[in-house]
């Protein structure tokens, strides 16, 4: 059921999901914020965040925050300047706790396809480091990983 849905799926809208995933992986900061329009609005848990600049202070202090970060998005859904899809990540902190959080990104579009609205609901909870399913060198996830589907996410 879930490889019907996805075959119904834009490569497009794979492709811009595959390349955020990407971004949050190589802690490409930059990459993450000129992603955006200069006053997009984000809402992610308790932070409401307007424009470019609090969205780097938050994209920055994520990545020094979450240590070891690995994270695998998967397209959910499609359609007109819009999409969402669901993420996993793992991570540790700087104590060596490891956490795993789940959630998913609602997005809207302008017209040159910058995100203009991110809206994200997740959780995370502690895992022991064993517990982790997110492992691969630094970097982009290799093609080889498998997504959350496979792994039961």
């Amino acid at each position: 059921m879930v490889e019907v849905l996805m075959s119904q799926l834009s490569p497009a809208a794979a492709q811009w999901v595959r390349d955020a995933e990407c971004a949050w992986n190589m802690r490409d900061c930059d990459a993450i914020v000129l992603s955006n329009t200069i006053d997009c609005h984000w809402r992610n848990r308790v932070y409401f965040l307007w424009g470019r600049e609090q969205i780097r202070t938050y994209v920055e202090r994520q990545v020094r925050r979450e240590i070891d970060q690995r994270v695998i998005f998967e397209l959910w859904t499609e359609g007109e300047h819009r999409l969402s899809y669901r993420f996993a990540a793992e991570f540790r902190n700087d104590s060596g706790s490891w956490f795993r959080a789940y959630g998913n990104e609602a997005l809207a579009f302008d017209e040159a396809g910058l995100v203009k609205r991110r809206f994200t609901a997740g959780n995370e909870h502690a895992i022991q480091e064993h517990e982790r399913a997110l492992r691969w060198a630094a970097g982009p996830r290799p093609r080889d990983h498998p997504p959350l589907s496979e792994l039961g996410f």
